[in-house]
């Protein structure tokens, strides 16, 4: 069994949309792409090289593995060594094919995703790739999310987890924080959510014709 992790940035209101330049994603008319740039520093460079510092698969949505293959090729860098001989899977409907190699198309994410979760093989990481993220949470694909929380927010974007998220608790199995303020947290996902009350046991009558607004 192969374990699917996610990599994700964020801003503080939940966007993950082009963090890292203008050019990424202007869809639904953007302005803010590049918002990740001026918060980087050799704490977050260390934690991405344990992130990918072991032998991984790639499963991207087709703009990142698009944004990823107009760049990592023709990188030079320690990072782009494991990127490049990753095999990379790649999930779209139009993609007729998939130039930067390793790499497979998949047209079915749930079945072909579950598929290779139950084969043999090293880890499966996920970055970026907001809309097939969404399906990879629908279908409760996902063992593990890292998520970099950035202290600004942007306004409108592409969230994280948009509309249609399966409420579930999550338990944080590790944190770090960057010079700049920047929270890189592990989560995995632990169960559905326990609620409770903190009211009184029996209510105030100011409680009582508080609730009785609510339901008029």
């Amino acid at each position: 069994m192969r374990r699917l992790v996610t990599n994700t940035f964020v801003t503080l209101d939940g966007v993950m949309q082009a963090p890292g330049g203008p050019e990424e994603d202007p869809s639904g008319g953007f302005t803010l792409g590049g918002w990740s740039f001026n918060y980087w520093d050799d704490t977050m460079g260390g934690v991405m090289d344990d992130f990918m510092g072991k032998p991984f698969d790639l499963l991207l949505g087709r703009k990142t593995y698009e944004i990823f293959a107009a760049h990592w090729p023709h990188a030079e860098g320690e990072e782009a060594g494991p990127l490049n001989a990753a095999h990379k899977y790649v999930a779209s409907r139009t993609l007729e094919r998939a130039g930067w190699k390793p790499s497979t198309l998949i047209r079915d994410v749930p079945r072909e995703v579950a598929d290779l979760k139950n084969g043999d093989g090293p880890e499966i990481q996920v970055h970026g790739s907001a809309d097939l993220i969404q399906t990879l949470l629908e279908h409760e694909l996902i063992d593990e999310m890292h998520v970099w929380t950035f202290p600004l927010v942007v306004g409108p974007g592409k969230r994280l987890f948009a509309d249609g998220t399966i409420p579930r608790n999550l338990r944080v199995s590790g944190t770090t924080i960057s010079s700049t303020g920047v929270v890189m947290a592990t989560y995995e996902f632990a169960g559905a959510i326990q609620t409770g009350s903190f009211a009184l046991d029996t209510p105030t009558e100011a409680e009582v014709l508080r609730r009785q607004k609510l339901d008029s």
